[in-house]
């Protein structure tokens, strides 16, 4: 008997020998597309990116800010605790690389009554073995655990991932909140002015000097402005409260510590395109569930091979307890067993292919990953030029409009010009003011966009 389990092993070894297959090496710079030698929206190229963005905007407020949301975040606990269940969920998968055993102890009592002749009781214990497990000879259930090590790692990742994440998020969002309230003082302070216009052409009509047309429009301007100031006020409430929740906050609507935009940090040195495979940890964990599919491609090919079994049971049972644990009264037995699948209806095939189709999809996620990853980069180098010289403009446009609207003033108090262009120079100042706002505010997004687009940390 034993000759024949030994021969049955062998002859296993010898039909899985030619059937055995491994995962692909996989390269993380196979993206499908050439990978260029340098950014085509940075002027230098063999620059260490920066690793620690949040300090370069040198604001406190900001900082802690981030800090508190990376702390007290709900999303983020979310995200921590599915790193954990991955990771259970691995050691759940490898655990059958193990022997499995079992023990069971019972014990049963009864009476019976047989006719005529009373009844009698009894009562019996029992304590049961049993073990089972499948050898591993052809790395099966190693591919599996490996690959949900893989997919945990991936997990881990994600974490990370939404760490910068939320990060990014938070600082956007405070810069908004600045900008909100900046517009919301611009605004104030040009209703402010429109009311000394409005007061103007008031006395002015009253002593007949100008028309009631000119009331009228200095009014309609005035009440266009009161609207703009409430709009701003209102996202200003708006920004406020989606802020408190990223930082685990009940809304409440008051950071009042937020007041100022910061100034724009240097210019930011973005590094090599190739370094960003290794950086993002979007691209990382892409690339992790990619090299798992393979892995579970591999399990699945091989459950064309046959299966090693090593199984065992035993036990003994006595109605007296002391006998128990008299190694003499254990009685046992031993299979070890082989199972070749010869005919499963189209199952393995179904599954090898479902693998298949599973690893091509994780191979073109990955791709498309990679290449988003670069296209955000490139647009935020981009975006960053175009934003700085649109800064530049809006700049020179504030200095314009408010010397023109010094002379506008001027010029209508001495009858030179009409209602219209006092008003509209009013306008353009206001609309240059908030422009100017608003793109300042943009290039710090866009700066937060682009250290996130790198991978950088915080």
């Amino acid at each position: 008997m034993f000759k024949l389990l030994i021969l049955l092993l062998v002859c296993a070894v010898l039909i899985g020998l030619g059937g055995c297959m491994t995962a692909p090496q996989r390269h993380i710079e196979d993206i499908g597309a050439g990978i260029p030698n340098q950014w085509h929206g940075a002027k230098e190229a063999n620059q260490q990116v920066l690793e620690y963005w949040l300090t370069s905007f040198e604001d406190d407020n900001l900082t802690a800010l981030v800090h508190s949301a990376l702390a007290n975040n709900y999303e983020l606990k979310s995200a921590a605790a599915r790193v954990g269940a991955a990771m259970a969920l691995a050691r759940i998968n490898g655990s059958n690389l193990w022997p499995q055993l079992f023990l069971s102890a019972n014990h049963q009592q009864a009476q019976v009554r047989n006719a005529g002749f009373g009844a009698s009781q009894f009562s019996v214990f029992e304590v049961l073995f049993g073990l089972s497990w499948e050898l591993d000879v052809w790395g099966r259930i190693g591919d599996i655990k490996q690959a949900s090590t893989q997919e945990a790692i991936a997990t881990a990742t994600d974490f990370d991932a939404a760490r910068l994440s939320l990060a990014a998020r938070v600082a956007q969002s405070y810069f908004e909140l600045a900008e909100a309230k900046l517009q919301s003082e611009v605004a104030a302070q040009s209703f402010a002015e429109r009311q000394i216009i409005a007061n103007l052409v008031q006395g002015r009509f009253q002593r007949g000097l100008v028309r009631a047309l000119d009331l009228r429009l200095t009014l309609t301007d005035l009440a266009n402005v009161e609207a703009q100031h409430m709009r701003a006020l209102n996202q200003t409430q708006l920004v406020t409260r989606r802020l408190e929740i990223l930082l685990g906050r009940y809304p409440e609507g008051n950071l009042a510590e937020i007041s100022s935009l910061p100034e724009l940090p240097a210019v930011i040195q973005a590094g090599l395109p190739s370094e960003l495979l290794e950086r993002r940890p979007d691209l990382i964990a892409a690339f992790d569930r990619l090299k798992a599919a393979d892995l579970r491609l591999s399990s699945t090919e091989k459950l064309r091979l046959p299966r090693i079994t090593l199984t065992a049971a035993g036990g003994t049972r006595s109605d007296d307890l002391s006998d128990l644990i008299d190694p003499r009264a254990v009685a046992w037995n031993v299979i070890l067993g082989l199972v070749q699948p010869i005919f499963t209806g189209g199952r393995i095939k179904g599954e090898i292919l479902h693998s298949e189709a599973r690893t091509e999809e994780a191979l073109n996620l990955y791709k498309s990953t990679a290449l988003n990853a670069f296209r955000e980069v490139e647009q935020a180098l981009a975006a960053e030029e175009w934003l700085r010289k649109q800064e530049i403009a809006l700049r020179k446009a504030v200095e314009q409009t408010a010397a023109s609207q010094q002379l506008a003033v001027y010029s209508y108090r001495n009858g030179l010009i009409e209602i219209l262009t006092l008003l509209d120079s009013y306008r353009s100042t206001f609309n240059a003011q908030t422009a100017y706002l608003a793109v300042k505010r943009q290039l710090l997004s866009n700066r937060i966009n682009l250290y996130l687009a790198l991978g950088g940390g915080v």
